[in-house]
């Protein structure tokens, strides 16, 4: 989940400063919200019963064998009370740091929970669960006050038992009095204040009764769907504990390190079914008392595994199974759902993999079961949950009309990913979150081992760059404050372990994954992860962890010899942010490393970054695979590098692109590439065709090459077959903004017949297969990703062929809706017939839209309706965004989708400027609309003001002044806003402008 992109944003100096005053307000206000509420931020908990007579506000223990604090007359025999002490009201202690203090450690639970949940029934007793923990747990420090997580729930009574008899768990009637119950809502702890210290080496019993909110707006903790199935409306329940959210569920010591058994017992009513981690053991009848009959379902005992991993649904669903070497496989969705066939797909490919990893690993899969459940909404994608993985539905279920999308390949993809953390995470788990990638890289890494076996004939190198290494690289750099691995001391709040799920985590992880993978070779990497799962299992790890047992697989062979050992090579990657690119000189065989900076400044001195990188480089010489060679060093020289004068002669760093680093070469070797490629493209492998026209262009758009040397790469093009080179070619050099921007008019006729010329061999194999069998596409994943930017390239740059195609497929479709437009280029199609239609197509989409209750449809309707070239269409259109209400067009930001155009632009200024109170109403104050994830854009609050920055220029206010010319407002390009932070050249040293941030690509 990526961060939203952040856009200045105007208004006239009276609402400035109202919003500025209201601002003030509101940060003062939630200041002291924090203050009192912490981290642990929704609704406060409920009034907790007033079980006994609270006491003064605890004093910090010492650190081994402290005091108990001065003993408390006992209240009344219902429990100890619940009293939520904020941080400001309390004295230092370790309730103040994120991390538990080791003084117990968790060894069982047994958990029982009880939500209120009946079929059509959302009433507040509805929305509630209670619960009881006993948590058997082992003394390691005397202490007589124990802390644990608890967030947002209501503590209804605290006993502790023991010491416990050895062997038995038997409590043989002791007891440990409780004299207080508090909170420490900050650092969502609950803290216990005993009578008497507990003994070091002992085991004891916490027995917790508690009562929680389930949440309906957030997927966190345990959370309601609302849904519809066989023409009913329905709810389901289920949960979601990753990273922090197990707290809120049940009081626990809720870190990934602390691991323990769960016996697990969900009380529901009796037309749901319910599932957890494990197979159901029994089923009782219970009655509550209003004489309501309830049944009592009873798992077996879970591994030990962490809180974030426990799992629970109580659900009206059906389920299709399978049985894989002995263990049994259930998806479990909408019963239309399963009635249609939408689960068949993925239960057909997860056993499969679970074979796969486990003939790969040869550790098998511990469990006796795994049960998938689609949700019909869930936020996070899909979890990973020991014996109960949970799916968003859009990305499990295959729909009958999704053979011409990546459905197919999505789902491989997140099952494989899900599956594979059933080893890395489940079995084997980091020891805290600031090693997360531990988890997540290897599962990421894995996926395409995986996606390989079940889909031989895709290029495995072409599609780890397209969905892996293009992202993470565009992001990086030697500024940003994020590296793979980070320190434990730089976290200090629960919020931050939220942000650490990110493309650094999963990407980058992968990427460092594959690169170790890279020059070790297959057997030792697997072998030394082997090892590495089989000495952790059921236990938790670091990275060092994993270094050492790489190191080990190293030190038992004699082949590969590394320049230092695997912790000081991969430490140098994961330790710090950034990567480097690495240059050679093919003359003198001289290669430098250096940091890759956003937007480098020629003879500007950067930030210090002092650290270099220990560089494995691959590479290939004419054609043939050399020798591995390290760059340990800032400056090193390799003589078998340097090319001659023959035309054959050439080199190419970073083989298959395993390294995570991008490449420059001087001008020779740019020149020799250069020349191979307008001789024999096809003697430099796609992957690598693909790789020098990415590293050309992102090293010209931040400064470390001039444009040319990106243009001169492409003069070969009308050879090039492969539609991923295209694509990487054409997000580069096509964009709405070239075409449309005023001050690039002399530049686009070039470009046109530049591109035209060589555009036309490629687009005459993809538009005869759309015309003559477009279910020849189904399987091949990179031409459906990357067909769509073909499409808009082409009709972009007027390709004649490419517009009549559009009306065609338009027309077909409004006639015949049955004759669907093929998905991938369905977008392109939809938006040039409305632009080369009138509003009579409009008006056909209009109702479509309309009628459609699709959101992926509807997000696609909603933009086509901009593309119109009308601007009284455009106008209305914009009229019905912001005068409906509730606004229909609730899927985009329209204003900003109508100003891409060039027509548009002008047409969004002046609506802007006469309907600002309007827009501000009702877009900019509908934030939620505008903060979805997997959206092409991001309209925050800075949202109408991008209009003006990146399409426009000048703000509200300045338009609204009638001294304003027309020579003022076309302003030059050195004064308009920037909506990227690069310029390129294209022949003669023309300058064209990126397309804005929030133009999908």
């Amino acid at each position: 989940m990526g961060p939203p992109s952040s856009s200045g944003f105007y208004m006239s100096r009276a609402v400035a400063l109202v919003l500025a005053g209201l601002a003030a307000a509101l940060l003062l206000a939630l200041t002291v919200l924090a203050a009192l509420y912490g981290h642990c931020a929704r609704a406060p908990p409920a009034e907790l019963q007033d079980c006994g007579v609270p006491g003064p506000a605890p004093s910090p223990p010492a650190e081994q064998g402290h005091s108990p604090p001065p003993t408390q007359k006992p209240g009344p025999a219902l429990g100890p009370t619940g009293a939520a002490t904020p941080g400001s009201r309390r004295p230092p202690g370790p309730w103040d740091r994120l991390r538990l203090p080791r003084w117990l450690e968790p060894l069982h639970y047994e958990l029982e929970l009880w939500p209120r949940l009946r079929p059509g029934e959302l009433s507040p007793p509805a929305l509630r669960f209670t619960g009881r923990v006993s948590i058997t747990v082992r003394c390691t420090a005397a202490t007589a006050r124990l802390l644990l997580h608890s967030c947002l729930l209501d503590c209804d009574g605290a006993e502790v038992r023991g010491p416990l008899s050895p062997g038995s768990g038997d409590a043989s009637g002791g007891r440990v009095p409780v004299d207080d119950v508090w909170f420490a809502l900050d650092m969502q702890y609950m803290v216990l204040e005993l009578r008497e210290a507990l003994r070091p080496g002992r085991l004891y019993e916490l027995q917790l009764s508690f009562a929680g909110p389930l949440y309906r707006d957030t997927r966190e903790g345990l959370f309601l769907n609302v849904y519809t199935d066989q023409g009913e409306r329905r709810v389901l329940l289920a949960s979601q504990m990753e990273p922090t959210f197990a707290r809120n569920v049940f009081p626990c010591f809720d870190e990934p390190a602390l691991k323990a058994t769960f016996n697990i017992t969900v009380i529901h009513h009796p037309s749901y079914v319910a599932l957890s981690n494990m197979p159901k053991l029994g089923q009782s009848e219970k009655e509550d008392v209003n004489g309501s009959k309830w049944t009592v379902t009873t798992f077996y005992t879970t591994p030990r595994m962490s809180t974030y991993l426990v799992s629970f649904a109580i659900c009206d669903y059906d389920h299709v199974s399978r049985t894989e070497r002995g263990k049994e496989i259930r998806i479990w969705a909408r019963k239309d759902a399963i009635a249609n066939g939408n689960a068949d797909f993925a239960l057909n490919i997860t056993g499969p993999i679970f074979s796969f990893l486990e003939d790969l690993l040869n550790i098998s899969y511990p469990l006796p079961k795994t049960d998938i459940i689609a949700l019909p909404v869930f936020d996070n994608r899909a979890m990973e949950n020991w014996g109960l993985m949970v799916f968003d539905e859009s990305l499990l279920l295959l729909q009958p009309d999704d053979q011409l999308t990546e459905k197919k390949m999505v789902i491989s993809y997140l099952v494989s990913h899900e599956i594979g953390h059933q080893w890395f995470g489940n079995l084997v788990t980091m020891s805290w979150w600031n090693n997360i990638w531990l988890n997540e890289g290897f599962a990421s890494y894995f996926e395409f081992g995986v996606i390989h076996y079940l889909y031989p004939k895709l290029p495995r190198n072409e599609i780890f760059f397209s969905n892996i290494l293009h992202d993470v690289l565009k992001k990086d750099h030697a500024l940003v404050s994020r590296a793979v691995s980070t320190k434990l001391e730089n976290f200090t709040e629960t919020n931050e372990i939220n942000e650490l799920f990110d493309l650094f985590t999963y990407n980058k992880g992968a990427s460092m994954a594959r690169m170790l993978a890279s020059f070790l070779n297959e057997n030792i990497f697997i072998s030394a992860l082997k090892s590495y799962l089989e000495t952790f299992a059921y236990s938790n790890a670091e990275q060092d962890d994993l270094w050492r047992h790489f190191q080990m697989a190293i030190d038992d062979q004699s082949e590969i010899v590394l320049p230092a050992t695997v912790k000081i090579i991969m430490d140098s990657w994961t330790h710090q942010s950034g990567f480097p690119v690495i240059t050679l000189n093919v003359s003198t065989g001289v290669m430098k490393q250096e940091p890759f900076y956003l937007g480098k400044v020629k003879n500007q001195t950067l930030l210090a970054h002092n650290d270099t990188w220990i560089v494995p480089i691959l590479w290939i010489k004419n054609g043939t695979t050399q020798s591995l060679v390290w760059l340990d060093k800032s400056s090193k020289v390799f003589p078998e590098m340097q090319v001659s004068d023959s035309d054959h002669d050439w080199v190419i760093l970073n083989l298959n692109m395993t390294g995570y680093y991008r490449v420059k070469y001087d001008k020779l070797g740019w020149n020799k590439l250069n020349q191979q490629l307008e001789k024999d493209p096809k003697a430099i492998p796609a992957i690598h065709r693909l790789q020098l026209i990415d590293d050309a262009f992102s090293l010209s758009k931040n400064n470390y090459i001039e444009i040319e040397t990106a243009l001169d790469l492409t003069k070969y093009l009308a050879e090039e077959d492969e539609i991923i080179v295209w694509h990487a070619v054409l997000v580069n050099l096509v964009t709405r903004d070239l075409v449309y921007d005023v001050n690039n008019y002399d530049i686009y006729p070039l470009l046109k017949k530049y591109l035209l010329k060589r555009l036309s061999s490629i687009w005459n194999i993809y538009s005869t297969i759309i015309r003559e069998n477009v279910a020849a596409l189904q399987d091949d994943y990179l031409v459906l990703i990357s067909l769509e930017k073909l499409f808009e390239a082409a009709c972009l740059l007027g390709l004649e062929d490419c517009l009549q195609l559009s009306r065609d497929l338009f027309k077909n479709w409004t006639n015949h809706p049955e004759n669907e437009i093929p998905y991938p280029i369905r977008t392109v199609i939809l938006c040039y017939g409305i632009a080369l239609g009138s509003n009579k197509e409009w008006d056909f989409l209009l109702n479509i839209y309309l009628n459609n209750t699709n959101e992926e449809e509807r997000i696609q309707l909603a933009y086509a309706m901009s593309c119109s070239k009308e601007p009284w269409i455009l106008h209305r259109y914009m009229e019905y965004a912001v005068t409906m209400s509730p606004s229909i067009f609730n899927e985009r930001n329209i204003i900003e989708d109508v100003a891409e155009s060039e027509v548009g632009r002008y047409i969004a200024k002046d609506f802007l400027v006469n309907n600002w109170q309007a827009v501000w109403t009702t877009i900019i104050g509908d934030s939620d609309v505008y903060n979805r994830e997997n959206r092409n854009y991001r309209f925050t609050d800075h949202g109408a003001a991008t209009v003006f920055q990146c399409h426009v220029g000048g703000t509200p206010e300045a338009y609204n002044s009638s001294q304003i010319t027309d020579n003022e407002e076309r302003k030059s390009e050195n004064q308009k806003p920037k909506c990227q932070d690069s310029c390129m050249a294209m022949e003669k040293h023309i300058i064209l402008c990126p397309l804005p941030l929030h133009v999908r690509m």
